[in-house]
């Protein structure tokens, strides 16, 4: 098996503050972390990393004692009132830290605006070295992979790439085949985590799963293997994977860690 990156997203251990994220990352193995710079819900617990210098200096201080990178920052959200300067702060956290990718998800109705909004994202991410990803999410405008990679091309930025999470994949009802035939510069990294059950009918319920209930890689019912092969070989693979269930019975973020990138590593070595 070749080595890959293999990062640890925020919400697999969403009560660690950073640089204790970035300790377990490097205690279970992982080569990189995702640094959530801007909170996915206004209830979500939250480390200001972008408003609080000292965090930021303790951060990237315990990022260069692991030998730890950062592969991404989120989650910036484009929205109807949405301007690319509101994002200059937290684009220039994100340069800070070494990160070089950007989740993006789409929350505007209007997809012609929302595909000018990325597209002027990716012009500002660009004197940053970053790459803004939109994430395709049943419940927001990007809501599949087809339309997806329909508002990133017609952006037209080189930088410009789709997130494939391997949830989202699922519960959008997402084909391999459309994956197949998208470009490898527009995918940069992807989201791996397992899927258990059959696609809800409800909305809210698939937004509950996304958000507490995931699966370890190959404890769920997901094709891993047919999605992996589908993607570029050897794309970093960031593990989000939320599971609510494990924490309330007290198994600890490095425990839970530790497992998936087991798993995906016992996944990877199958393929």
């Amino acid at each position: 098996m070749n080595e890959r990156v293999i990062s640890l997203a925020s919400l697999t251990v969403l009560e660690l503050s950073p640089p204790d994220m970035v300790d377990v990352a490097a205690r279970a193995g992982y080569s990189h972390v995702g640094l959530r710079l801007i909170p996915a819900t206004p209830d979500e617990h939250h480390f200001p990393l972008v408003a609080d210098a000292g965090l930021r200096r303790q951060t990237l201080q315990r990022l260069r004692d692991t030998g730890i990178g950062v592969l991404d920052i989120e989650i910036l959200r484009l929205q109807p009132a949405t301007r690319s300067s509101d994002f200059k702060a937290v684009l220039e956290a994100g340069a800070e830290f070494g990160a070089s990718e950007v989740l993006v998800a789409g929350n505007d109705a209007d997809e012609q605006r929302l595909t000018d909004n990325f597209a002027a994202l990716c012009e500002l991410a660009e004197g940053y070295g970053l790459f803004p990803h939109l994430e395709f999410m049943p419940w927001t405008d990007a809501a599949n992979l087809q339309q997806a990679s329909r508002i990133v091309e017609r952006a037209g930025r080189a930088n410009g790439c789709v997130l494939v999470d391997a949830f989202h994949f699922d519960r959008s009802a997402s084909r391999l085949e459309d994956l197949q035939a998208l470009p490898p510069s527009r995918m940069r990294y992807a989201q791996l985590c397992d899927v258990a059950g059959p696609r809800p009918h409800d909305m809210a319920e698939i937004l509950r799963q996304a958000r507490n209930e995931r699966r370890f890689p190959g404890d769920g019912d997901c094709d891993l293997p047919g999605l992996l092969r589908s993607l570029p070989s050897g794309i970093p693979l960031s593990l989000e994977i939320p599971t609510r269930q494990l924490l309330e019975q007290g198994v600890s973020a490095q425990q839970r860690a530790q497992m998936a990138i087991d798993k995906t590593r016992a996944l990877l070595a199958r393929l």
